[in-house]
């Protein structure tokens, strides 16, 4: 499995925690107005659910100029993380 795949699963798996939603499937093309919850506070719940799950900091301002979840994974793909 890629990297990027790896990557993809496990902020599915944090959106599904943080939305409280099991059914959140997750693609390179999802943005925030296909969760309806996806509001500014989970936004940053996100941002510090990723910083802990792939040990990386992130830029909060980096990040809200993301266009989509493909762009989220892209990102922390160039963070050479550790998987």
């Amino acid at each position: 499995m890629s990297q990027k795949k790896q990557i993809l699963i496990k902020l599915q798996n944090i959106f599904r925690v943080i939305f409280d939603d099991d059914s959140i499937k997750l693609n390179s093309n999802t943005t925030a107005e296909d969760i309806e919850e996806w509001d500014s506070l989970n936004q940053i719940r996100i941002i510090l659910a990723c910083e802990k799950e792939f040990s990386v900091k992130l830029n909060p301002r980096e990040i809200n100029d993301f266009v989509n979840i493909g762009e989220m994974v892209e990102h922390l793909f160039s963070k050479n993380l550790k998987m």
